[in-house]
């Protein structure tokens, strides 16, 4: 893995087949994506799309954005 993007591309590939697969569906169809932080910095990727599809990615950035205190609350919490 050379760069961050290549982890998300199946499940970028993934949402773009399902995309497709409903944009051709001759009725409705619905596409929902959801993401949870879990434990040991990762991230959790859920495509609902009358199944679910689950994916798991290394995210050590997924807590990057907060405050430090918040940071290392959020890692004990989560640990």
């Amino acid at each position: 893995m050379t760069s961050p993007e290549q982890p998300h591309m199946p499940i970028l590939q993934q949402f773009l087949d399902l995309y497709c697969e409903l944009f051709n569906h001759d009725g409705f169809g619905e596409i929902r994506v959801e993401m949870r932080i879990l434990r040991r910095g990762q991230k959790e990727i859920i495509i609902h799309c009358g199944k679910q599809y689950r994916h798991v990615l290394n995210c050590d950035n997924a807590l990057a954005n907060e405050s430090a205190l918040k940071h290392l609350l959020k890692r004990d919490i989560l640990a």
